[in-house]
């Protein structure tokens, strides 16, 4: 990979394979790094599924979407609405950068992440939901069968871009229809993110307000220009922004890398946080509100020395952890910022 700067940000091109096998990813998948596979049969889908066949092909069930003024989708701020729309109408509507039919106005933007049938209880499979579809795409059978999770429909209009978020299982973005620019960052760049949640609260990913988000420079960013056809893994805990730059198609298939035991059952989505990580989430809320009880200067001592603990027994300072997650920084100045952003988060809880 080979590192290069924009806007003053440095970043590492995705590594772009051509038609790799199944033993070949194999031993890939083990470094825990995004990359790209090219040239990997994915079915007569990337000749077929133009606008005039997706829509006759794809029927007019009623799909639920997210409709948006701008460009930019800020899932934490909702800057967009959610409405319904035969599938049929959508994708027409989506390949277009002007509406003569529209929700909000002219230029408004479209997204589609399909759902299962019953969002509460049933996973998106496109097998299901659109099975005449389904045949014209090759899954690559790169995973255990049984280890499949979701294969999620996508559909956006040209330059929408969505915001920085993490998965927490393995999944492959397969591109169908259009390019697309993804922007990925490793796992222990977390404390460089800004999170709320799962996603980051940096949007202008590229212009960067550096006195909001004065760490955000520190980040280990990737690059890579999608074409149809690509295939991109991404491995879980990647954090990862798309930004589509023309009319996208696209199908997401998750798979649980994991035992099952540690996903949550009842989550569809395949987006929640593993069970362990929601009990230590649990356990580090109330062992805020425990600080609180005391005066300040032993709440900030006492907070100090439970990072601390946390820091020396739960995260990895070696070059690369099990995960293959890394840091090129020396062990004292990662630390030394993960105690004052960490720090910082108690105190806001105040």
């Amino acid at each position: 990979m080979t590192s290069k700067n924009t806007n003053s940000l440095n970043y590492i091109n995705v590594d772009i394979l051509s038609n790799v096998s199944k033993e070949t990813f194999n031993d890939l998948y083990k470094k825990r790094r995004p990359i790209v596979l090219r040239g990997v049969d994915i079915g007569p889908c990337v000749e077929r599924w133009t606008v005039d066949y997706l829509a006759s092909k794809g029927g007019d069930r009623e799909v639920k979407i997210h409709v948006s003024k701008t460009s930019q989708m800020d899932f934490i701020n909702k800057n967009f609405m959610y409405r319904s729309l035969p599938f049929s109408e959508l994708v027409k509507r989506a390949s277009k950068t002007k509406q003569e039919e529209y929700f909000a106005e002219e230029t408004e933007k479209y997204y589609l992440r399909a759902l299962g049938d019953d969002p509460r209880k049933d996973i998106a499979d496109i097998r299901v939901q659109f099975p005449n579809l389904a045949s014209d795409i090759n899954i690559p059978p790169f995973f255990p069968e049984e280890k499949f999770f979701s294969s999620v429909f996508r559909i956006a209009s040209p330059d929408l871009q969505l915001w920085t978020h993490y998965d927490v299982m393995d999944n492959f973005l397969i591109q169908v229809q259009g390019r697309k620019r993804v922007v990925l960052f490793s796992p222990s760049s977390v404390n460089f993110l800004y999170m709320n949640g799962d996603k980051s609260e940096v949007l202008e990913i590229d212009t960067v307000d550096t006195f909001r988000f004065p760490l955000f420079s520190k980040a280990e960013r990737y690059e890579v220009i999608l074409e149809p056809g690509d295939i991109l893994f991404i491995p879980a805990l990647w954090f990862h922004n798309v930004i589509s730059l023309e009319f996208g198609v696209a199908v997401n298939v998750f798979w649980k890398h994991l035992d099952d035991n540690m996903y949550d059952t009842k989550d569809t989505y395949g987006n929640k946080d593993l069970l362990p990580a929601t009990r230590a989430f649990q356990i580090t809320d109330r062992a805020i509100k425990a600080l609180e009880e005391m005066p300040a200067e032993y709440r900030d001592f006492y907070a100090r020395r439970l990072i601390s603990r946390i820091e020396q027994k739960a995260v990895n300072h070696g070059d690369k952890s099990d995960d293959g997650f890394h840091s090129d920084k020396p062990d004292n100045e990662f630390h030394s910022v993960k105690l004052d952003d960490e720090f910082h988060r108690v105190k806001l809880e105040d």
